[in-house]
């Protein structure tokens, strides 16, 4: 995979250096479908792989010590074709917004190691639902020119459209607008609040829902048709599910 190196991540920026890249990274970022692959050929069925299908590749990562481990998955209709690792020091303490100047060498490296070319990258952070429009699913995409999309378990910034205190159901969708923090237009939809399970009594036991976003070459429509695809009764779309555990048990 070719890679735009003028934006690759660097840890010993100042905390000003690492915003004004990221300002440059969304300015490159693609937030509208821009995909070699018909949406809709993306799935989660193990028992009907197909040669023609995207290659949809999860990202996750752990941490061991002073290191940061991260593993991608490389699937195609739920068959996984390849695996691979990655490790980076850890020169940065979590602070939010800068995520990708944290976890991003060692996802790159990561990637760097993978022999499958990518057509969809599924990444464990925000995508465009971040303060500068620059969260690590858009600067990794960005980095590599591929379409990618961010799945958060938190929500960075934006607004939900409607309340979300009253637990969605399994399946439902609410739109996340940006709000003043972020430098999207205040009201645009950023990405989804998308309920990928929940319990049949939420009011005794819920799950929350998972925060999707663009990160490059997709919409925030089509970024969680592909999430809600890639789901098979876990809360994780199941690329990203298979890499949390492999950066686990590499950690």
């Amino acid at each position: 995979m070719r890679t735009r190196e003028e934006f690759r991540p660097d840890p010993s920026l100042s905390r000003e250096e690492m915003e004004d890249l990221q300002r440059e990274v969304a300015a490159r970022a693609v937030f509208a479908d821009d995909l070699a692959f018909d949406p809709d050929d993306v799935r989660w069925t193990p028992d009907d792989a197909r040669d023609s299908a995207p290659v949809v590749v999860g990202v996750d990562q752990a941490f061991r010590e002073e290191e940061a481990v991260s593993a991608v998955v490389a699937t195609r209709d739920g068959e996984v074709v390849e695996r691979a690792t990655g490790r980076a020091p850890l020169e940065l303490p979590y602070i939010p917004g800068l995520l990708s100047f944290r976890e991003a060498p060692a996802i790159l490296d990561a990637l760097s190691n993978l022999h499958t070319d990518p057509d969809l990258l599924v990444l464990d952070g925000s995508g465009r639902i971040h303060f500068r429009e620059a969260g690590i699913a858009t600067h990794v995409g960005v980095i590599l020119d591929t379409p990618a999309v961010g799945v958060a378990k938190n929500l960075l910034c934006g607004e939900p459209a409607e309340p979300l205190e009253g637990h969605l159901e399994a399946g439902e969708r609410v739109p996340i607008l940006a709000d003043d923090s972020m430098t999207a237009l205040e009201g645009e939809t950023v990405g989804y609040a998308y309920q990928s399970r929940q319990y049949p009594n939420p009011e005794k036991r819920h799950i929350n829902p998972l925060y999707v976003s663009p990160g490059h070459r997709v919409s925030a429509e089509t970024t969680v048709s592909l999430v809600a695809a890639l789901c098979d009764g876990y809360k994780l779309p199941e690329p990203t599910r298979l890499a949390d555990a492999d950066a686990g048990d590499a950690a």
